[in-house]
């Protein structure tokens, strides 16, 4: 993604691809990696460690549960990755045309990464709002479960009870949370292509593995905890009076490190790492893997 490629004919496909080739390796990396997203997802609502929760899923709700929520999930990247990997594209092809074709410095492939999160986050909010909902559903008493049937049920039922703009609730965390894991993501992964390349004369696949290895770790340290935040705020039911735990982002954050300390913003770091490093990876590798078959079917 950092190399300089040759100006591109005019036309539709030069300036959709971007976009089509990220959705498309998202949402192929997705349906392998959704299971240890809901193994993550029950953690952080304090089913337990991995084992245990693994173990509780497949003996009271069956295989079938690791997949729940897999509809949302693949819109949600047909939402938001295609928007993130198809803006760092093209912002990053524009900044290395005002750079004489040098490759970029790291803080403006960070800054190209910041803004495609959050136009990413922006544009996918209420597909990760869906995914969240049906992912936890089955934590709650069975009297407050909605049991949407997919993601499209989950949508339309939201803005029929909720209202349009409730699609975007927790959107605040959920741009932010998308900026610092694309700023790390997306940077570190330039980067460390350049630097498997040229310094360590990687060939194509070692480089792939190796840079995006790097960059899934960075995208999980940079983003569990405004993605800890995030959850606790879409997932939240009011009481009995109508009255939600927390009233925002911040107030969310503050008892969070009131009563667990710091560290309870990394609770299930090691699934979410596991989970975040995997699903970039494939999602790198099956990039590669379109644009090879794109370069070869001459598109």
């Amino acid at each position: 993604m950092g190399e300089v490629k040759k100006p591109q004919s005019r036309g539709v496909w030069p300036t959709v691809k971007p976009f089509v080739n990220g959705g498309a390796s998202g949402m192929l990396a997705t349906c392998v990696i959704q299971p240890i997203d809901m193994i993550k997802v029950r953690i952080q609502l304090g089913q337990g460690s991995a084992t245990e929760v693994t173990k509780n899923m497949l003996k009271n709700e069956g295989f079938g549960a690791l997949y729940k929520g897999l509809s949302a999930g693949l819109l949600r990247q047909a939402t938001y990755t295609t928007a993130r990997l198809g803006t760092f594209k093209i912002l990053t092809s524009k900044a290395i045309e005002a750079n004489d074709g040098k490759p970029l410095p790291l803080y403006q492939k960070a800054l190209c990464g910041l803004t495609a999160g959050a136009i990413g986050a922006s544009v996918g909010s209420p597909a990760d709002l869906a995914l969240i909902r049906m992912q936890a559903d089955a934590t709650l008493p069975a009297a407050q479960r909605r049991n949407y049937s997919n993601a499209f049920n989950a949508l339309f039922r939201i803005v029929s009870d909720e209202g349009v703009l409730a699609l975007w609730k927790g959107a605040g965390p959920t741009v932010v949370r998308a900026m610092a894991l694309n700023m790390g993501m997306l940077a570190s992964y330039d980067q460390s292509v350049e630097f498997c390349k040229d310094s360590l004369g990687f060939g194509e696949m070692s480089t792939v593995i190796g840079a995006s290895t790097v960059s899934g770790f960075f995208a999980a340290a940079c983003s569990l905890p405004f993605d800890y935040v995030k959850t606790q705020i879409q997932k939240m039911q009011p009481d009995a009076q109508g009255k939600y735990p927390y009233t925002g982002s911040m107030d969310c954050a503050l008892k969070t490190l009131k009563l667990g300390g710091p560290f309870k913003f990394y609770s299930g770091f090691p699934v979410y790492c596991v989970r975040i490093a995997p699903h970039v990876m494939m999602t790198w590798i099956f990039l590669n893997q379109i644009q090879k078959l794109e370069k070869s079917a001459g598109l």
